[in-house]
């Protein structure tokens, strides 16, 4: 194995790390646990900085316009090739909340590309994109700017439940 195989190893596991203990400080939260909330929430904002210096190392960063042409091909990726073959033996299986689960991401990826699509032609016409907020359902990730639907178009949860993205 390569340095540059194991940065990018180290970058998936920090990643996937900072995830899972983001979940694992919601539980504890709901649990009753703030502390232990709390110290999920600081050891994932650790695994966040380790992650950006791994993908900084491996020169993953570049300038916004290459970051969003990036972004757009893992979008598409996921919407081709990754989630169809998924939902599909999920739905063979019939796993319910995995059928879900993908189904959810797969039409929010589409979202995403477009949305990423929007800011690439406003960096490429030496633009940002128009002051508005963009929220995001926290039930599939539906992603939207300006004012949240009265209904979520994918998962149907309630618009007033939408979070605005920091």
């Amino acid at each position: 194995m390569s340095t540059i195989d194991n940065l990018k190893d180290a970058f998936a596991g920090e990643s996937q790390a900072n995830r899972k203990y983001l979940a694992y400080g919601e539980q504890a939260a709901k649990d009753g646990y703030a502390q232990v909330a709390k110290l999920f929430r600081a050891v994932a904002a650790a695994e966040t900085i380790h992650a950006h210096a791994h993908l900084r190392a491996l020169d993953g960063v570049k300038g916004t316009a290459e970051n969003l042409a990036d972004a757009m091909a893992g979008e598409e990726y996921e919407v081709t090739k990754m989630y169809p073959p998924m939902l599909a033996e999920a739905q063979a299986e019939g796993h319910k909340k995995a059928e879900r689960s993908m189904s959810h991401a797969l039409e929010v990826e589409k979202i995403h590309f477009g949305l990423f699509q929007q800011a690439l032609a406003a960096v490429k016409a030496g633009t940002d994109l128009p002051a508005a907020a963009i929220l995001v359902c926290p039930v599939c990730g539906h992603t939207v700017v300006g004012e949240a639907p009265d209904e979520c178009p994918i998962c149907k949860a309630k618009g007033s439940k939408f979070a605005e993205a920091a």
